[in-house]
C-alpha cells in the first residue's frame, strides 16, 4: 500500500526489495569465490566427513560443470528414470536425489473405464 505524504500530498511507492540469498551468514558472491577447504566448515559433518575423504573424478566433473553454469538444469535418477532438476543456491548443503521426485503425483480425473468403481455402466463391445 502506498505511502501517502499529506503535507506535500504526494504519494510515495516503495521499492520492491529482493531476498539476497545467504547461506549461515555468508553472501552468495562470497561462496563462489571462496576456496573449498573453508565451504567444508560451512556445512554439516556428513558433508565435511565426504569432503575430507577426497572426491572421485565423477563429482569433481560435476561440481567444475556447475561452477561454470550456475542455475543449469541436470537430470537426476531417482531409482528409475530421470527427472529434470534446476540447480538452485538453496539446494547448497542438499543432496541431489532429495529434488527428485520418487513417486507419481496423483492425477484425479473422471472415473471411467480404468477406474475400479465406476459409477456408470459401460457395456462390454
Amino acid at each position: 500500500m502506498p505511502r501517502i505524504d499529506y503535507q506535500n500530498e504526494e504519494v510515495v511507492k516503495k521499492k520492491r526489495a529482493f531476498k539476497k540469498f545467504t547461506y549461515r551468514g555468508v553472501d552468495l558472491d562470497q561462496l563462489l569465490d571462496m576456496p573449498n577447504n573453508q565451504l567444508v566448515e560451512l556445512m554439516h559433518t556428513r558433508a565435511r566427513r565426504r569432503f575430507s575423504r577426497g572426491l572421485k573424478r565423477k563429482p569433481m566433473a560435476l561440481i567444475r560443470k556447475l561452477r561454470s553454469s550456475t542455475g543449469s538444469i541436470i537430470g537426476v535418477c531417482n531409482g528409475k528414470d530421470f527427472g529434470q532438476v534446476e540447480i538452485k543456491p538453496e539446494m547448497i548443503d542438499h543432496y541431489l536425489g532429495e529434488c527428485s521426485l520418487t513417486y507419481k503425483p496423483v492425477k484425479h480425473g473422471r472415473s471411467g473405464i480404468g477406474a475400479t468403481h465406476s459409477s456408470r455402466f459401460i457395456p462390454l463391445k
